[in-house]
């Protein structure tokens, strides 16, 4: 990680973060893996998500002798350095561009052709469902990225917008490993969905397909999505349902990332408490709930839970998009919880994105306390009118409170953090 310059009080917020993420890293899941597949001959490496370079260092590691030939796809700016034997290629997230068919399409060519003599080792992370994509047949680019933002702009999930992304595209949802047959597929999966569902992560590009063509149409109609007649028409074909040429190994989770950030709370001298790994709500709602529990712990409401504490909460949240301000769902999150605490002392909450980024921005999310809301409006700042025009990047930059750790190299969902003294 990138270092970065935060505020002297918010020292054991950066302790946390630095050390939770670094606990997160992939590299030890894939090494843990591929420690059994030391005598794999054949072998070709597909490493896709925002995860992907530091996933396919570790491995070229430990099969550098036997890799045939490896290709990286991740987005811009997330791979580190040239990786011997791999071609790397960056492409566009969280909408695809022409880098992520090329890329795809690259990788297509390179599977196509292999026999059931050759292995491939599949290693995926979060993000891999923008960068991944080759169209179906009758379906452009455009009508994904029109999809695409279509979904991201209503507040659609990730899992609904996945359902949806599955059946318009020929590598998602299964149809991978199909590319890939009969040659045997060896898959490191690094999860950044709630549940962990496998179909899921990625839109599943060598996972039976669990939804179905129904449920897309539902998610259609849920937000009144306006879709061209052939895109419907490309919704109708169903996805395969079964998958048996590949081997799983699911690693990473946001459980994972908040037992981290309580264990290095820990250490700094607070109790630390896990309210919940599954937080899937709207972001600015999920702020005004965490304010609630940070002023009921410092008015020592009859809770059990007593200051100096740490309260943990993972997941990942949604924005509706009105306004045309820059932002993410972690930044909504904290500008959201600064009214709830003003005033209130000793208290501050953050709230990142394990990956680094945060919505369309260079920030891994923000951080406030007490002080916030009104640093905010002697600025003629209000967090309401941030919140209404999806502006909050540049409210918590005018206070320093953006937090940016640069790409970290894993992927495994959010965590919002309360601590109080």
């Amino acid at each position: 990680m990138q270092e970065w310059n935060m505020r002297t009080d918010y020292r054991d917020a950066e302790i946390i973060i630095r050390k939770a993420i670094n606990e997160v890293l992939p590299d030890k899941a894939v090494r843990t893996v591929l420690s059994h597949r030391e005598e794999m001959e054949n072998v070709y490496v597909v490493a896709v998500g925002k995860a992907a370079w530091k996933m396919a260092h570790t491995c070229q590691e430990i099969l550098d002798g036997r890799i045939r030939k490896g290709i990286i796809l991740t987005k811009y700016g997330h791979a580190e350095q040239n990786l011997p034997g791999f071609e790397i290629i960056e492409a566009g997230h969280p909408i695809p561009d022409n880098n992520s068919i090329m890329g795809t399409q690259k990788i297509i060519d390179m599977v196509k052709e292999l026999t059931v003599t050759d292995n491939i080792i599949f290693l995926l992370s979060g993000g891999g469902s923008s960068l991944f994509e080759k169209p179906v047949p009758g379906i452009t680019l455009e009508d994904i990225q029109e999809v695409t933002q279509q979904c991201l702009r209503c507040g659609a999930s990730i899992t609904e917008i996945n359902t949806i992304r599955k059946r318009l595209s020929d590598v998602k949802g299964g149809k991978f490993a199909a590319h890939c047959a009969p040659a045997k597929i060896y898959a490191v999966v690094l999860s950044d969905i709630l549940g962990d569902k496998l179909d899921m992560i990625a839109s599943g590009p060598a996972f039976a397909d669990s939804s179905t063509c129904e449920e897309a149409f539902s998610i259609i109609s849920k937000y009144n999505l306006s879709l061209e007649p052939h895109v419907l028409s490309a919704l109708r074909q169903e996805t395969p349902k079964t998958v048996d040429n590949v081997e799983t190994y699911l690693t990473g989770s946001v459980s994972e990332f908040c037992r981290a950030a309580a264990k290095y709370a820990e250490e700094l001298g607070y109790k630390p408490y896990i309210l919940s790994d599954t937080l899937d709500c709207e972001a600015k709602e999920a702020g005004k709930f965490i304010a609630s529990i940070a002023r009921a712990l410092m008015e020592k409401k009859n809770y059990s839970l007593r200051p100096p504490c740490a309260v943990i909460v993972g997941g990942e949240t949604v924005v509706r998009v009105s306004g045309e301000g820059k932002g993410g769902r972690n930044q909504e999150i904290v500008i959201s919880a600064a009214d709830g605490i003003r005033d209130l002392e000793n208290v501050i909450i953050f709230s990142i994105s394990s990956d680094g980024t945060d919505g369309p921005t260079d920030a891994a999310g923000g951080i406030v306390d007490g002080k916030t809301y009104d640093r905010l409006g002697a600025m003629g700042i209000s967090c309401e009118e941030a919140l209404k025009n999806n502006d909050t990047y540049h409210a918590l930059e005018k206070t320093g409170g953006l937090i940016r750790t640069g790409a970290t190299g894993t992927n495994v969902n959010d965590i919002t953090v309360i601590l109080c003294k």
